[in-house]
């Protein structure tokens, strides 16, 4: 995970929040996330809420929003490797993010996260993020940490593949992308720039 929350929960206050994971219950944080240079002062924020952490503990499983996805107003989904197993070629995932995309729901993500995103689809069957800016961890950040190899796939080789106008900027710079042609998607490059995401679809949410 980098931040694992669209917002520390003080500064969600105002915000129903539902933390979900596919599998449902408690939410494993691969260790390469608490790592010195990942693990910000909102990560530590967050494990020290009380509130969050229970959630955390007991998740809501992913089929069980589904349904009712378009209930919501926002969808984020936070990063750290751990998604390189859960969200590849999640058929499950890939049907929520596009009932959300196309229910006017705020579909956000940061770093890793938009792996997640990658096998949505827009109705006419075409790759979710076909034409949009979108911005995910950049190819030379995943070599940097050694981990280009063992990934499914480099996420900005792969977003640009699909068509994705890609955006970034240097290495652990702060980067996002803000896409309203369709729905409204917002991506983040990397842990650097997950309480930027957060903030822009707070600012969102306050528009709406």
């Amino acid at each position: 995970m980098t931040t694992p929350f669209p917002l520390p929960m003080d500064m969600a206050a105002d915000l129903k929040v539902t933390i979900a994971s596919m599998a449902g219950g408690v939410i494993p944080i691969d260790a390469g996330s608490k790592a010195e240079m990942f693990y910000t002062d909102d990560c530590k924020k967050f494990d020290a809420d009380e509130v969050a952490q229970k959630q955390m503990k007991d998740s809501v499983k992913m089929s069980t929003i589904a349904c009712s996805i378009g209930e919501y107003d926002a969808l984020y989904l936070a990063g750290g490797h751990g998604t390189c197993k859960d969200f590849v070629e999640n058929k499950e995932l890939d049907k929520v993010i596009s009932d959300a995309y196309y229910s006017k729901c705020i579909v956000a993500a940061d770093c890793h996260g938009p792996v997640g995103i990658c096998g949505a689809k827009k109705k006419n069957g075409e790759p979710l993020i076909k034409g949009l800016a979108v911005s995910g961890f950049a190819d030379t950040e995943e070599k940097a940490v050694g981990l280009a190899e063992k990934v499914p796939f480099l996420l900005e080789s792969k977003m640009k593949e699909l068509g994705g106008k890609y955006e970034k900027k240097g290495d652990w710079q702060v980067c996002i992308s803000c896409d309203t042609s369709e729905g409204t998607l917002v991506t983040g490059q990397n842990p650097a720039s997950s309480k930027a995401v957060a903030e822009k679809v707070l600012e969102l949410l306050k528009k709406a």
